[in-house]
């Protein structure tokens, strides 16, 4: 759908993700500047992002992650896709042609808690560089929450949540190249 309006023309794309709850919209510009947003529910919404928040207004919609250039809607398990996906595409589509806000307020958008230390600075390179713009491209993120005793706490978000995939992606792949990157992690784990 392409929609001119006299601030911006909004082109939006349908993207299927591995997770068959979920599905991505990219748009053709920035609406992050970098990172990704999570909301888990109406109320959060509400209070940090009037876009996530006319997301939410549709029947259906049970999780909202904005992107750099991309918006993931996942459906309740009673949802309807075909209401969740035609509303969807046009509230992100109108939202953005008029130039309205994405988020209420400049909020920090580091994605990554847990402490400074060596290993925990590592951790956090590895997933900014490598492992997050990977899992972007199916509508999701990863964050790091802390690194406890060989364990790295990650938090997966949008697609990334619920997939069926998920485990496979967290201990082949992200495990897999922690550990050879950090031989003292003994384990990567899902919160």
């Amino acid at each position: 759908m392409l929609m001119s309006t006299q601030t911006r023309e909004v082109y939006v794309s349908l993207e299927f993700t591995p997770n068959p709850n979920t599905l991505k919209y990219s748009v053709n510009f920035e609406i992050l500047e970098k990172g990704a947003v999570n909301f888990l529910n109406k109320e959060d919404a509400e209070q940090r992002s009037p876009l996530a928040a006319k997301l939410f207004k549709i029947p259906g919609v049970a999780a909202v992650m904005l992107g750099k250039n991309f918006v993931t809607v996942t459906k309740a398990e009673d949802g309807d896709w075909d209401v969740v996906h035609k509303n969807s595409s046009s509230a992100i589509q109108s939202h953005l042609a008029h130039s309205e806000s994405v988020l209420n307020q400049a909020e920090s958008l580091d994605a990554h808690k847990g402490g400074q230390t060596e290993v925990e600075n590592k951790i956090r390179e590895i997933l900014d560089q490598e492992i997050r713009p990977a899992v972007a491209m199916d509508g999701g993120d990863i964050t790091f929450e802390k690194y406890e005793d060989g364990i790295v706490y990650l938090y997966l978000q949008g697609a990334c949540s619920g997939c069926p995939s998920s485990t496979a992606t967290l201990k082949v792949g992200i495990e897999t190249r922690l550990r050879e990157a950090i031989p003292e992690i003994q384990e990567v784990v899902s919160i």
